[in-house]
């Protein structure tokens, strides 16, 4: 591929030599480490670094070009290529380098505050029960063909993107389901992708620290169905019940399915019973019945079987597969995953790290025993700070007993981060304990339970890390609850 061909469809702001437009390309990169002879590298400004300084020895490990939003720096020796935005270049560029195997496969994107991994993991079963080869992408992992990959972004950048795509087209495969975070539309890591189906779950307060207010939170959102970089999205699901959500604007294009328990959506669940063992429910639509069953337990789960079950509908999978597929996904990594080691008390591990996820997951434990719930949370350093106390509210109205902890402080003070919480509980009456270590609050939220309670371990699910000021340290909460449990005399036999 010549660079004229992989610049295709590229705003540049500065000229390019006609020569050079002649070169051949091998290759892509953003990481100056992963350059070869005959890459174009990306230069872009970051947080913490700024590709800029990593251009001179791009050059030097044989890259041809630099594509870049910044200016060229005065020393640089080199074809320097500036860009209106970085990002959207990129995108653009992978999506030629690669030929655009996205518009050959079916991308499913998921978006919305809450509900997105659990959404993608039952989307993805039900194409596997259809017999489908498919790609998942997300929080948790990314699945290729069968095999696992490490996560490294919830969406990642563009050119791993459609490297990604590119392998599954190559397997045979063809359906990919993606979470699609607001930071990979506002940064334009989605750039251009052709989406088949987009599916909105929900919009509560979230990553205010990088949108700064909940219409700009809202607005990356809608990007996902109606962007002007890639053909709309032929269907468009959405929470008939979110009102933010039934707000949100379509293309005349797209066609509209929405779900919900209310009246007036398309699909609508009734007949609901959830209990330990799961859901069970009927889905009516278009004047049918559809029964379906799901070992995921809780009203939320509810909504996230149903946006799976209209994405599938409209992927021309029948019910049958749909309702097969639904039941196959057992669980999700930490989300609401329980950790049995033989105690008389139910102990669950949940992602939430939001007011209105704590809200909902600890209703689902409040609808699981006539007991105690024990809460533990703590709130993630260098975040949005206005959302603790509110988490701390949270907590403190639907939990028996509430356990306050450190999650990722990052670069701040644990403890200052507790007390912005703190604010929240003492709204209300509920005991609560504040131990800002981690596993000994685990500990403490165990040895309070009795016969029948529920002990929920919020705000990390399935990571495996703690990050603190100067490290990252291994810390699975699932792990510790076990080793904890095991230390009580529990464990199965």
């Amino acid at each position: 591929m010549t660079l004229s061909e992989l610049l295709e469809g590229v705003t540049t702001l500065s000229a390019v030599p006609a020569s050079s437009l002649l070169m051949d390309i091998r290759g892509v990169a953003f990481d100056s480490r992963k350059v070869a002879p005959g890459f174009v590298f990306f230069a872009f400004p970051g947080a913490k670094a700024d590709g800029t300084q990593f251009a001179a020895q791009a050059i030097q490990k044989g890259a041809v070009a630099v594509l870049s939003e910044s200016p060229a720096p005065p020393d640089f020796d080199g074809l320097w290529i500036r860009v209106p935005h970085g990002r959207q270049a990129l995108a653009t560029v992978a999506g030629n380098f690669y030929d655009h195997p996205d518009r050959r496969l079916k991308i499913i994107g998921v978006t919305g505050t809450n509900g997105k991994t659990t959404t993608t993991y039952l989307i993805d079963s039900i194409l596997r029960a259809a017999g489908l080869t498919t790609a998942l992408v997300g929080t948790i992992e990314y699945r290729l063909a069968g095999r696992q990959l490490p996560s490294i972004n919830t969406t990642p950048e563009s050119l791993e993107l459609f490297q990604l795509f590119k392998e599954l087209e190559d397997l045979g495969g063809t359906h990919v389901t993606m979470e699609t975070s607001s930071h990979a539309l506002s940064l334009g890591r989605v750039h251009g992708v052709q989406f088949e189906t987009a599916v909105f779950t929900n919009l509560t307060r979230d990553h205010l620290d990088f949108h700064g207010d909940m219409d700009s939170y809202l607005e990356a959102k809608q990007m996902l169905f109606t962007s002007e970089s890639a053909s709309p999205p032929r269907f468009a699901v959405l929470n008939h019940d979110d009102k933010l959500v039934a707000a949100v604007r379509t293309n005349p294009q797209s066609e509209v399915i929405t779900y919900g328990l209310g009246e007036g959506a398309s699909a609508r669940a009734q007949r609901v019973a959830t209990g330990f063992d799961g859901l069970r429910f009927e889905i009516h639509h278009n004047g049918r019945t559809h029964a379906v069953e799901s070992p995921l337990v809780g009203q939320i789960n509810v909504y996230n079987v149903l946006a799976a079950w209209c994405a599938a509908y409209c992927l021309g999978i029948g019910p049958e597969v749909i309702a097969r597929g639904l039941a196959e996904c057992k669980a999700v990594p930490g989300r609401f995953e329980r950790i049995d080691e033989g105690q008389p008390f139910l102990v669950v591990v949940d992602y939430a790290h939001t007011d209105d996820a704590l809200r909902n997951v600890i209703s689902v434990a409040r609808g699981l025993t006539s007991k105690r719930v024990i809460t533990l949370f703590g709130c993630g350093g260098d975040r949005d700070r206005s959302k603790r106390p509110m988490m701390g509210k949270a907590a403190a109205e639907a939990s028996d007993i509430v356990v306050l902890t450190s999650d990722n402080p990052r670069s701040e003070d644990p403890l200052g981060i507790m007390n912005d919480a703190l604010v929240g509980i003492r709204r209300y009456d509920t005991p609560h304990v504040i131990e800002p270590d981690r596993e000994k609050a685990i500990r403490r939220a165990i040895e309070n339970a009795g016969p029948g309670d529920v002990v929920l371990i919020a705000g990390k699910g399935h990571e495996t890390y703690q990050t603190l000021k100067d490290r990252t340290v291994p810390f699975d909460d699932r792990e510790v609850a076990r080793r904890i449990l095991r230390g009580f005399g529990y464990g199965k036999r």
